[in-house]
């Protein structure tokens, strides 16, 4: 459907690298390595967008005319602070139990960015959890990956499956795109 657009995807996530292959967006993968660290003065829809900007920024392909960068990233807003990926089993231990029985925010920040237009725009959904036990939880960390995910979890594995009472919103944005609105934003692009 985008044919005459050159995508070029800016992540290491495998899962938003299959959102947009599932998008039927033909793209290339480029690196954006930069530190992750934000302002603390941010709030949870802005850090998403700020660390896409900085993603964006940090990506050091040339783009053309008919060129369309994307960056993301997730975090998960729970009790009034950003849980991004946890560094040990102890904090993905941690950060499951805050969420257990409990709703949080998953929150996406998008930059677009071609050789002269930028746009940055967020998703929210919200995510309830069931109690999570310490069985479950040491479970999933044990038989899961929770370390390159926002929040310790992913939607997609078992923990979904077994621990998620319902969301409100976009559900692809609880994986790391929200691929309807991304879709919505290139048909909007300026090569539309």
């Amino acid at each position: 459907m985008f044919d005459n657009i050159d995508f070029i995807l800016a992540s290491h996530s495998p899962r938003r690298r299959e959102l947009l292959t599932q998008l039927g967006i033909t793209y290339r993968i480029a690196s954006a390595e930069c530190e992750e660290a934000y302002p603390e003065s941010l709030d949870k829809e802005e850090i998403p967008v700020y660390l896409s900007q900085l993603k964006s920024d940090a990506c050091q392909v040339v783009l053309n005319n008919n060129s369309l960068l994307i960056t993301a990233d997730t975090i998960v807003w729970a009790d009034g602070r950003a849980l991004g990926k946890p560094a040990d089993r102890r904090q993905a231990e941690s950060m499951l139990k805050m969420l257990s029985g409990k709703t949080h925010d998953v929150v996406t920040g998008i930059t677009l960015r071609d050789s002269t237009h930028r746009k940055s725009f967020y998703c929210t959904t919200k995510v309830t959890f069931e109690h999570l036990d310490n069985q479950e939880i040491n479970y999933y960390i044990d038989n899961y990956s929770p370390f390159d995910k926002a929040g310790s979890y992913g939607i997609q594995e078992w923990i979904g499956l077994v621990g998620v009472k319902g969301i409100e919103g976009c559900f692809f944005n609880v994986i790391g795109l929200p691929v309807p609105m991304l879709f919505q934003e290139i048909k909007a692009w300026r090569f539309a």
